[in-house]
């Protein structure tokens, strides 16, 4: 029986010490590429340690070359203008649907859930058509458009939250003769915090991860993102690769901030929304 435990405990900490090299191995890469010259990344492998972590060249160059002022800029309107739809958006089309019984109110919450297993690629065709038409190609809201559809995430979330509420708040300020809009706006929405701050925190991190959209929506250079600022360091046949490494460093900056500051609320939402 002691044998077993030993042999255990050791396939779960060999387990855990793969787990961890798989995660922090790419990142490693990065950095210590990052502070290489062109002649060191050439002359070294990969996995060598810079001579210094002092030479900044690489990130400065990164920066100029791939525009990352309109890079960020651009982002940031477009998560901006995506995060104030989508939750408005979402927000309310949740309070209708956990306060009011109507018709079909089941399978409209079921569609969503349906839409998650269609494979995004089938309909890439009929989104770009879409796009095309309304003439939002090479324009920035043609992907917030695409980023404004509340994800069933989102909808489980704001549910949860709704729900929790009580039924007899909405009575108490209909009493007092509150719309129902004023209801949502000064009732339901505040006390929605947890919840939409557990959603801008993953949908930016979305949206800013994503390459796909941007590439495909907005080829033009002054239409640079993020995400799509990298393919400036790339040729047809080789690549930049220590300054490509420095811009995902610069990259990696909002997101890490991001991330270590309002963890707690993603946590906190996605828990407390499920115990509630």
């Amino acid at each position: 029986m002691r044998s077993y435990r030993i042999s255990w405990d050791i396939l779960k900490y060999a387990t855990l010490a793969v787990a961890v090299f798989a995660i922090l191995f790419p990142p490693y890469i990065i950095v210590v590429n990052a502070f290489k010259t062109a002649e060191e990344f050439f002359e070294k492998a990969a996995t060598a340690l810079p001579d210094s972590f002092l030479h900044f060249a690489n990130f400065a160059e990164a920066f100029e070359k791939a525009d990352m002022p309109r890079a960020f800029g651009n982002t940031a309107v477009i998560i901006v203008l995506s995060l104030v739809l989508n939750i408005l958006i979402g927000s309310a089309f949740c309070y209708a649907v956990g306060r009011f019984q109507f018709k079909l109110r089941g399978p409209l919450v079921g569609l969503f859930l349906f839409a998650t297993i269609i494979p995004s690629i089938t309909t890439q065709v009929v989104n770009y058509k879409t796009i095309q038409a309304l003439e939002l190609t090479n324009n920035l809201l043609g992907p917030v458009l695409l980023y404004v559809g509340a994800d069933i995430l989102q909808i489980y979330i704001y549910l949860q939250f709704v729900r929790s509420i009580p039924y007899e708040l909405d009575e108490s300020a209909m009493i007092e003769g509150a719309s129902l809009f004023r209801i949502f706006r000064s009732i339901i929405f505040p006390l929605l915090g947890p919840a939409t701050a557990t959603i801008i925190i993953l949908k930016t991190i979305s949206i800013y991860n994503d390459m796909f959209v941007p590439y495909l929506y907005l080829p033009r250079p002054e239409h640079v993102v993020v995400s799509t600022s990298l393919m400036r360091f790339f040729s047809v046949n080789s690549g930049d690769w220590q300054l490509i490494s420095s811009a995902i460093l610069i990259i990696m900056i909002p997101t890490a901030i991001l991330y270590l500051f309002l963890q707690k609320y993603i946590f906190a939402g996605v828990t407390s929304g499920a115990v509630k």
